[in-house]
């Protein structure tokens, strides 16, 4: 189900990216020789007008061929209007943005939407006033912990803990710092953990080891107090574009930082993932919810906007550098030099993919 759940989220990813690509385009007169998700083989195709519409087999991706994005002999005929290469530096720029756009604006959408329905959050003393149906909630469980050999699960709220006639009801005192004061004072023996799983209560007995914190025995779960929000329609627009905004913020940040330290070999590989980790990924976030899946898919998709914006070949943001050099210098850049740029990019690329994807892999061990 989780795998089924990824392909449909990038599914939909891929088409809202390439969609803005296609329309843009569409609305500049720029001829456009294919639609597609997905690569080949094709599974089924057809055309109309000028455009081949295709589903293709292998699901990871897509693409949308505009004629001239990839100069040849024929797209750079001053006679060829609906090449891309004869339109004005602007109408190329905006072409290519506009996928970066589409994902930023269904992000918007999907956060907004999220807002209007009930939305699990985070407590915090920003927004403790307007959040009701409060509870403790386990949103990471270290691996080889006692937590997970007992079964506890990302998703468990916690509904009390027992330890001989000492009892904690979250119920009276919700705080997690209370939560984890009380399994420190009772770390020397077996805690009885009552948990709240898909609407069924389970019992969990666990004993704290020494190892996970630096300080003092732990069980090995990361938790955090959330409850349910809901705001008015026109006030969630506004709300989701403040969310989207502060996402694609920490979203650069962080792939700055990771492209830092790759660049001189200190990167880390678990701090990201690829669609190994991504199937993982949106299969705990479908745990939560139907809103939680798609606030999740919200972020996917300002990390595919903020990765597509990265001035390196073969990417968007690699191909806007390329317009905006020459509408700089007023030449076009010699065109065997620009394809062989973006097949490197494009080979470096699934390089990191692939090295991504062993150590989402590795991670599974």
């Amino acid at each position: 189900m989780s795998v089924i759940l990824f392909l449909i989220v990038l599914s939909v990813l891929v088409f809202v990216h390439e969609l803005g690509h296609f329309l843009v385009a569409k609305w500049a007169k720029i001829r456009v020789d294919e639609f597609a998700l997905g690569f080949p083989p094709k599974i089924i195709s057809f055309t109309k007008g000028e455009t081949r519409y295709a589903l293709n087999l292998i699901p990871f991706g897509g693409y949308v061929k505009i004629f001239g994005e990839n100069p040849d002999e024929q797209s750079l005929d001053p006679n060829a209007k609906n090449s891309f290469l004869n339109k004005s530096r602007w109408v190329q720029a905006a072409v290519l943005i506009a996928g970066v756009f589409f994902n930023f604006i269904f992000a918007w959408a999907l956060i907004s939407a999220s807002y209007v329905f009930n939305t699990e959050v985070a407590v915090n003393p920003e927004n403790i006033s307007d959040v009701k149906n409060i509870e403790t909630m386990v949103v990471s469980v270290a691996p080889d912990s006692p937590a997970i050999k007992a079964g506890l699960e990302v998703g468990d709220k916690i509904i009390s803990l027992r330890s001989g006639e000492d009892v904690f009801l979250t119920a009276n005192e919700l705080n997690v710092e209370n939560l984890q004061n009380f399994i420190s004072k009772n770390s020397a023996g077996e805690i009885e953990f009552t948990i709240e799983r898909f609407d069924e209560v389970k019992k969990f007995n666990i004993t704290p080891v020494d190892g996970i914190s630096p300080d003092k025995k732990a069980v090995g779960i990361m938790m955090s107090d959330v409850g349910e929000i809901q705001i008015g329609f026109f006030e969630s627009i506004w709300k989701g574009l403040q969310t989207s905004v502060i996402l694609t913020q920490k979203v650069t940040v962080g792939l700055f930082e990771f492209l830092t330290a790759a660049v001189v070999g200190k990167a880390d590989f678990n701090q990201v993932s690829g669609p190994v980790g991504l199937v993982g990924h949106v299969g705990e976030a479908a745990k939560f919810g139907i809103v939680n899946l798609l606030s999740f898919t919200a972020l996917i998709s300002l990390n595919l906007a903020v990765i597509n914006l990265i001035p390196f070949p073969a990417l968007d943001g690699g191909r806007l550098l390329f317009v905006a050099i020459e509408g700089i210098t007023r030449r076009q850049i010699n065109v065997k030099f620009v394809n062989t740029l973006n097949m490197i990019g494009f080979a470096l690329l699934m390089l990191l993919m692939i090295s991504v994807t062993v150590s989402d892999v590795i991670k599974l061990f």
